[in-house]
């Protein structure tokens, strides 16, 4: 019986010992919400002239205000006054959070929501104007490694042309990049690009950034 007695107790402790030993790996799960966040470029489409720096920029704290009810963080923002386009780039867990965000804040709605892949991100440094530029590539057409291979190129040619290509953000589901660079005027950033690889962006935006 004392055998049977030692025995019990050992079990007893071993379960114990497992007990505790398991209960932090419940515990580490609860910061993978947050790894879990998505990036997100979304696209609101105003018109030209009916928009301004400082109008978005109340809305974008209204944005701040209401984001932790969606899980949602918004990082950066850039507006094109005079093509009425405002950019914003935020982490979420989905796209619906990130719209819901913006419905309940202030209702300007988004034209479109894009996850995307960024780059390593340059400082800005100087008083250069800032230009964000679309290259439309086609569904399936470019990958994060191409953009990234294209983007060495980039940096490898900018000082040539006075251009500081800051960061660039990819839709590989639908095939488009977007680039923010400083340069003396949209040309000297299309020539860089022209010379570095030949991709030539559709659209560039002469843009004010915001936080």
């Amino acid at each position: 019986m004392k055998n049977v007695s030692l025995i019990l107790i050992w079990f007893s402790l071993l379960f114990s010992c497992n007990q505790k030993i398991r209960e932090p790996q419940g515990v580490v799960k609860k910061p993978k919400t947050a790894e879990s966040n998505r990036l997100y470029l979304d696209v609101h489409d105003l018109e030209p002239g009916k928009v301004t720096f400082e109008a978005v920029a109340g809305a974008h704290e209204k944005d701040l205000a209401t984001q932790g009810k969606y899980g949602v963080n918004f990082i950066k923002y850039w507006v094109d006054e005079k093509a009425g386009k405002v950019y914003c780039l935020a982490e979420s867990p989905d796209s619906v959070s990130l719209y819901n965000t913006h419905k309940e804040a202030h209702g300007l709605l988004p034209t479109r929501v894009q996850q995307v892949t960024d780059g390593p991100e340059a400082a800005i440094r100087s008083k250069s104007p800032l230009f964000f530029d679309i290259h439309r590539l086609g569904s399936g057409k470019v990958t994060a490694t191409d953009v990234a291979n294209a983007h060495a190129k980039d940096l490898a040619i900018q000082n040539k042309y006075e251009v500081n290509f800051i960061n660039y953000w990819v839709d590989e589901k639908l095939g488009i990049v977007m680039c923010l660079a400083e340069a003396p005027d949209s040309e000297s950033m299309i020539n860089a690009h022209k010379e570095a690889h030949g991709l030539v962006p559709d659209e560039v935006h002469k843009v004010q950034q915001g936080e």
